[in-house]
């Protein structure tokens, strides 16, 4: 199931999304005439820096949200270009020299094909680096949103509710992607855990995407209004600490390999 978020917004509260994904383009020495495919780009701001290291080259942002394209395409450079495709209908044939993705691929629930349309896609020798949430990710606001889910005033309406994400144990996420014919692989955890300066800060982040799956299985607004305050008080509660930061847990898997 893909889902509509605003580019916008998200662009004001992902400061930490942005975060690992610069880290993770630090690493890389350019040529400069690469061609690169970011999957799941959102807003577009990490596709247009990496744009920008491949001034002789090509890259390619994909989005499954028109909110997201549509703030994307205010980057939008000779060498850049933006497309509203799911991530699960790429078919690319040995065209990119890197396969790029920043805290987007547990939006996307088979791995499997995933990673053969990643492998399909790359050049030989070719990379894919990519970045998503691991298992034990967002354990306060999963807590909390599944209470609220199972109120008997919402419990109706998810009772045919399919989680949204995939989140895999390192080692289950390791396993899977060795089964392909990388030459190199590598798979890792990482510890993100965050403190969200102040409660807006936090509630941004709930807003903007993390809450969007729940809210689309609500009938009208005022239920979705009744929700979304239910899911900040108790967010609240859980996470709050004593200095006004919030606390929230962000576990990631990484993912580096070579065709």
């Amino acid at each position: 199931m893909a889902f509509e978020f605003d580019g916008e917004k998200y662009k004001k509260v992902s400061s930490h999304q942005k975060e690992w994904g610069k880290r993770i383009i630090a690493e890389f020495e350019f040529k400069g005439n690469e061609h690169i495919l970011d999957l799941g780009c959102g807003d577009g701001i990490l596709t247009a820096q990496l744009a920008d290291m491949v001034p002789n080259g090509y890259v390619l942002g994909i989005d499954t949200s028109k909110g997201m394209i549509d703030s994307a395409i205010k980057n939008k450079k000779p060498n850049l270009e933006f497309r509203l495709l799911n991530i699960n209908q790429i078919d690319f044939k040995e065209r990119f020299d890197l396969v790029f993705s920043n805290a987007t691929l547990h939006w996307t629930k088979d791995h499997k094909k995933l990673l053969s349309n990643i492998y399909n896609a790359l050049k030989v020798d070719g990379i894919a680096r990519f970045n998503f949430a691991a298992d034990g990710n967002c354990s306060h606001f999963f807590k909390v949103v599944r209470e609220v889910m199972n109120l008997e005033k919402f419990a109706y309406y998810f009772k045919d509710f399919e989680w949204p994400w995939y989140m895999p144990q390192v080692e289950e996420y390791e396993t899977l992607a060795k089964t392909f014919a990388f030459k190199e692989v590598k798979v890792w955890g990482e510890n993100a855990d965050r403190y969200f300066n102040n409660v807006d800060d936090m509630i941004g982040w709930i807003e903007q995407p993390s809450i969007v799956p729940f809210v689309e299985y609500l009938v009208d607004d005022t239920l979705k209004r009744v929700f979304r305050n239910l899911v900040i008080d108790k967010m609240i509660k859980e996470t709050l600490q004593e200095d006004g930061r919030c606390f929230e847990t962000f576990r990631r898997v990484n993912l580096f390999a070579r065709k």
